[in-house]
């Protein structure tokens, strides 16, 4: 539990701040051509991005299905799936999803279709989808301060799917990628606090322990009414200062990148400006030596 959502986590972290960093410098330097895609070729390969993606997939889904489990293998003695395995397999298909949107990315890509920007959203937008899905209808009860920490995160995914869904109508938003790349910045984050705070013993709030079910699953349980509806607003309150924070270093990293590759298309401006300036004075001084001429005659 603890390695699936720390991985998870840190992979939504990269991709995201790449996403941020690139749509930043893309519109900073060509803001009236700029249009948003979902993904960004690299020098190194034009693919790296969606590699990393697909790595990172292949990753968890090994991890949920034969690294985790006991017997390293998902299944029952009769070949069933027991309930205690359920949430692997749930887990596991939220990382096939992005891992067929990374597939098809490359794919749609390599044919260079007209309707490539808006199928590739919505490949996007299909496994932002599967994950909300999947973590509303877990098929574990998530109470108490769990409940509330996937409560939230759902909140995150939910705008990075709109976000996505916009950009299909709205190419050449850039508040529109701005928004959904920090927002997949913040699932990141929150995935890894989430990993941390909640499955790592020790961490849990005061009054919380970890406790292992029937089923060999640990579940989050507090000592009475007053420890729970203390953690819980532990958890709003952690969200509250993330966000804070994740709006600063937002906000910061924007005008610092502004600040670097926009000053190349405001220097080139600024001498267009001076050279029109300089040549309407040039006009200017020639008008009155003219009239001083005719005066003096």
């Amino acid at each position: 539990m603890l390695e699936g959502h720390q991985l998870l986590g840190f992979g939504f972290f990269i991709v995201g701040l790449w996403h941020y960093f690139n749509h930043i410098k893309l519109h900073a330097l060509c803001s009236k051509s700029y249009t948003s895609t979902l993904w960004f070729p690299t020098t190194i390969s034009r693919y790296l991005e969606l590699h990393f993606i697909m790595a990172s997939c292949t990753i968890f889904i090994a991890m949920e299905l034969f690294i985790a489990p006991v017997h390293h293998q998902p299944f029952d003695h009769d070949g069933t799936i027991p309930t205690s395995h359920l949430h692997n397999f749930e887990h596991s298909s939220m990382a096939m999803a992005f891992l067929v949107y990374a597939i098809f990315a490359i794919v749609l890509d390599r044919k260079c279709t007209e309707a490539q920007h808006g199928l590739t959203h919505f490949l996007g937008a299909m496994a932002f989808t599967q994950q909300f899905l999947l973590i509303h209808l877990h098929s574990r009860d998530h109470m108490g301060p769990e409940g509330q920490y996937h409560f939230l995160l759902q909140l995150l995914i939910l705008v990075s799917l709109a976000t996505t869904l916009m950009g299909i109508g709205m190419p050449k938003s850039f508040l529109v990628s701005f928004v959904r790349s920090v927002s997949i910045i913040f699932q990141g984050v929150w995935l890894m606090i989430m990993g941390f705070l909640l499955w790592t013993p020790g961490f849990q709030a005061k009054g919380c322990f970890m406790h292992l079910e029937e089923s060999d699953e640990y579940v989050v349980k507090c000592s009475d009414d007053e420890a729970l509806h203390r953690a819980i607003s532990l958890v709003n309150i952690q969200f509250s200062f993330l966000l804070i924070g994740v709006t600063i270093f937002a906000m910061s990293f924007y005008l610092i990148l502004v600040r670097r590759y926009g000053e190349k298309v405001k220097y080139v401006s600024l001498i267009k400006e001076e050279h029109y300036r300089e040549e309407d004075g040039s006009n200017i001084d020639v008008e009155s030596q003219k009239k001083s001429m005719q005066e003096q005659i």
